[in-house]
């Protein structure tokens, strides 16, 4: 065996985690959820989705059960790839953005149909070996429950919620006593553990097609937006064939925008 350096030359102290299996993130809890997974058998697939799931929770500042998903992973012999971007609602036509310099940044006119769930239940059917409802265990508990919020998503926080405290439902949700959590402060978010339980138990059939889909499209019509329960039903993920380096060369001044996803 080649002898390991683990000398490195950096300031901080910085050692190697030597072990069979890890879980990295930004966030010490949402680690933990992975390693949770890890512990009762899962595959290294579901504890990266219930990590995903409670970074959601953890850090709303990057992550959101309404968002897009991307993966690319080794299933052993290849790297397989897939595409959970959302597309945009089907009123989205020309004339409804007619005069407009740019897309709207803020608003049900920024939002595209959500993918992450179709990605969670679809890399989950694929690659895990536990139940479904069980990768949203640790998620559920710290909405529920609550969580200390972190110094750097307590800043990051901060910043953006003057600028979203008007959306319709932000400051209800994200700004409990008027403002954004401070850092050490316990934050509780039990709709969203609702939510995430509604999924986990419905295997996402409730945010698609059913009363989770229901609620999105009441809110989206009443704040002048076009999702329908037609857009959320008609979503669906794609496996696609991850590019190398080579066909990247080969085809970089050539991009075939018909296989595109549509998402803003």
């Amino acid at each position: 065996m080649k002898p390991f350096d683990w000398e490195f030359p950096y300031p901080s102290q910085r050692m190697p985690i030597l072990a069979r299996n890890c879980v990295s993130t930004s966030q010490p809890l949402a680690a933990q959820a992975g390693l949770r997974m890890l512990l009762k058998g899962g595959s290294a697939v579901d504890a990266a989705l219930a990590t995903a799931i409670a970074l959601t929770v953890l850090e709303p500042t990057s992550n959101g059960i309404g968002s897009d998903a991307f993966a690319i992973l080794w299933d052993g012999k290849k790297l397989q790839g897939l595409n959970a971007s959302g597309r945009s609602p089907a009123a989205w036509t020309p004339e409804r953005f007619k005069g407009m310099q740019s897309m709207p940044q803020r608003g049900w006119d920024s939002v595209t149909v959500p993918g992450a769930v179709s990605a969670w239940v679809e890399l989950s059917n694929k690659y895990g070996k536990l139940p479904f409802a069980d990768l949203f265990e640790p998620a559920i508990e710290y909405a529920s429950r609550g969580f200390m919020v972190s110094p750097t998503i307590s800043r990051l926080w901060a910043k953006q919620s003057p600028e979203l405290k008007d959306q319709p439902g932000y400051a209800e949700a994200f700004m409990p006593n008027g403002r954004a959590p401070q850092a050490g402060e316990l934050f509780k978010f039990p709709d969203q553990a609702r939510t995430l339980q509604r999924i986990a138990e419905t295997k996402g059939h409730a945010f698609y097609k059913g009363d989770l889909a229901e609620k999105m499209v009441a809110h989206s019509k009443k704040h002048g937006g076009a999702m329908s329960m037609e857009d959320l039903a008609a979503h669906q993920c794609d496996w696609v064939e991850p590019l190398d380096r080579k066909s990247t060369r080969l085809n970089s001044s050539h991009t075939d925008i018909s296989r595109m996803p549509s998402s803003a």
